[in-house]
């Protein structure tokens, strides 16, 4: 049997219009009757393709501001029929045609939440209620009828019709398709109302996001992986970065780019992250942003090497012209300089990501986390070091300029894998032991790394000291200031290792667990 004649009919009804009238078109040609409501109908016939309004099939006019045209039974009839002798039947009794192909996509939900100053009225407006209730149908139904939600999927579809290539394989990929375009809309719909509820743990979790692409492996070579995006975050991140040059980002690169990016926006002075495998191996501020990538480069030249770097400046010549002095996977920026983007082109596998101003964080306030069974929901640990609620718990009184280089130190550490201790002076990373099981031990790599440069360094820590033996260390390696958030049962005791080694130390009462 032809394919014009397995599609007899189709009914048109979408909100995205990309590649509607060539569809159209190309369907009439074969003979395919259209029926369709509103704007689309409206456009397929400007540009001269034959269409029945969708009330001339119903008998009943489009109501409520068109919030009810296409839920009736000579719609959905002819959706859900089974092409079997008893449905037919019936159809042929209640005087109600088969519809045989169903082309729906919805209306603008997660654009019109983004938009800033959206209503709530104005997002209820944009939820739509009969073209998923047509979808679902078209998709139960697949087997009699074609669904189509993916306006990049006409061509291959029309190809189809066109050469009787309607395989259950094609007929079933649809559906598919159909079923996840709703289920992520429900999702987009559901927790943006969570959001106005003001509800941060719903009953369900959904998850709302689009395949951005698929990854050629994920962190090892024997692993599948693909990136998907939330479209409703809006603002400075990863998943909205442009890439301006070089290969394509792996899995690592992803997770790499994002710590950097997230560590650098921290900070307002300009300022450079240097990240590899998840934690900070450079990182420094100054009045220069090269400046800023010569001191992070310099705090571990080794670690650097094959690392990815993020600035919170746009990248000019000068800066370009150092970071291509050796091998990197990618540098992440506000923007780069013509003359910047001239010199790093010329490597041609280094990945280019320009993210716009980093000012202000995303409207992404939760992280998810998957678990064997389960996942993990919590909030985004946004937390910032408060000047004012610094507690100084030694006879030891820091000045102003340790005080600032303790904060420095904080911000840093924050995004160090727990257990985590960074040195740092003078603004630069100088040491850092990360992961570790013990906290002693995490401080001795660090000391370590840092060698003789420890000397008159600050020490930060994500959480506090269970015992005076960090302290000690401390004090052998040179370090004058350490800044952790307190709370153990031992503190006094680590307080009393300070006074004796003449060390000050400050309490900031906010722990920065990163697993």
């Amino acid at each position: 049997m032809e394919g014009r004649k397995i599609i007899k009919r189709a009914l048109i009804s979408v909100s995205n219009k990309e590649g509607l009238v060539e569809f159209g078109r190309g369907l009439a040609e074969l003979g395919v009757e259209i029926i369709s409501t509103g704007g689309t109908a409206r456009a397929l016939k400007e540009a001269g393709v034959p269409v029945t309004y969708i009330s001339d099939v119903t008998g009943f006019p489009e109501i409520l501001d068109g919030r009810v045209k296409t839920l009736h039974p000579r719609i959905h009839g002819g959706i859900l029929a089974m092409r079997t002798g008893e449905h037919l039947k019936q159809l042929e009794e209640l005087d109600i045609t088969p519809i045989d192909l169903v082309v729906v996509n919805l209306y603008p939900f997660k654009e019109t939440v983004a938009r800033p100053g959206v209503t709530l009225d104005e997002a209820v407006e944009n939820i739509d209620i009969g073209g998923p209730t047509m979808v679902r149908a078209a998709a139960k139904n697949h087997q009699h009828v074609l669904i189509v939600v993916n306006p990049n999927r006409y061509q291959e579809v029309l190809e189809a019709v066109k050469n009787d290539a309607l395989t259950n394989e094609l007929r079933l990929d649809l559906a598919r398709e159909a079923f996840a375009h709703t289920a992520a809309y429900d999702a987009a719909i559901a927790n943006y109302l969570t959001g106005v509820a003001g509800e941060t743990f719903p009953p369900q979790l959904g998850v709302s996001a689009q395949l951005g692409q698929v990854l050629r492996y994920g962190e090892n070579p024997h692993q599948k992986a693909a990136f998907y995006r939330d479209e409703l975050v809006k603002g400075a991140c990863i998943a909205n970065a442009e890439q301006l040059h070089g290969k394509e980002l792996s899995y690592n690169n992803i997770l790499d780019a994002n710590a950097a990016l997230e560590l650098v926006r921290e900070f307002t002075a300009p300022t450079a992250a240097i990240i590899k495998h998840n934690n900070p191996c450079g990182c420094a501020s100054d009045e220069n942003l090269t400046k800023a990538y010569e001191k992070a480069l310099e705090g571990d030249p080794v670690s650097a090497f094959g690392g990815i770097v993020a600035l919170n400046r746009p990248v000019d010549r000068a800066a370009a012209e150092k970071m291509s002095e050796i091998f990197l996977e990618a540098v992440i920026a506000p923007d780069f300089a013509p003359e910047a983007l001239e010199v790093l082109s010329k490597k041609p596998n280094l990945r280019l990501l320009k993210t716009g101003d980093l000012s202000k964080q995303t409207n992404d306030t939760m992280e998810i986390r998957k678990v064997n069974g389960g996942y993990l929901l919590q909030e985004t640990d946004r937390e910032v070091v408060n000047p004012e609620k610094l507690q100084v718990v030694t006879e030891k009184q820091p000045t102003q300029e340790e005080l600032d280089e303790m904060i420095f130190a904080m911000t840093i550490v924050k995004h160090v894998k727990s257990n985590a201790i960074v040195v740092t002076k003078n603004k630069q990373l100088l040491g850092v032991g990360a992961g570790q099981m013990n906290r002693v031990g995490a401080a001795n790599i660090a000391f370590k790394q840092a060698g003789e440069k420890a000397r008159g360094a600050v020490l930060a820590s994500d959480a506090f000291f269970p015992f005076r033996d960090t302290v000690d260390a401390a004090a052998k390696a040179g370090i004058t200031a350490i800044i952790q958030p307190g709370g153990s049962k031992r503190d006094d005791e680590s307080i009393k290792a300070c006074n004796e080694h003449g060390i000050s130390m400050v309490f900031t009462g906010m722990r920065h667990f990163k697993h």
